[in-house]
């Protein structure tokens, strides 16, 4: 066996051993328990939500939120008065209108019950 076929090998073992740290990594919790179900709310201090105002935009099917600061990708719950939170992410980053927090979809805003500009609730997914 040549020398670089034995460097080939091990540079291959040692790519097949981070790939298997970084699913481990992924697939549990720091207390070695998989990670199962929906994301949780984060538990905010005094036990309450965020409020924002909020719009809608993007294209009709499309369901999340766009927002200026969170990056892309962020999962939130979002609720509307007395309707069940419902778990959503932020898919656009960009301004929204002075004075809003978020827009939301047009799809997003039909199940939560929005109309218009409205008060919401949210709070992180963990």
């Amino acid at each position: 066996m040549s020398a670089a076929s034995v460097q080939r090998q091990v540079a291959l073992a040692g790519v097949a051993l981070l790939a298997a740290i970084v699913a481990l990594a992924l697939t549990s919790h720091g207390n070695g328990q998989p990670i199962t179900g929906l994301p949780q709310p984060v538990p905010v201090a005094g036990g309450g939500w965020y409020t924002a105002r909020c719009g809608y935009l993007l294209k009709p099917g499309t369901v999340g939120v766009t927002e200026s600061v969170l990056p892309c990708g962020v999962l939130i719950y979002v609720s509307y008065k007395d309707s069940p939170h419902i778990l959503t992410k932020v898919i656009d980053r960009r301004p929204v209108v002075p004075g809003r927090k978020f827009d939301l979809t047009p799809k997003l805003a039909e199940e939560l019950g929005v109309d218009g500009v409205q008060r919401i609730r949210w709070v992180y997914a963990r």
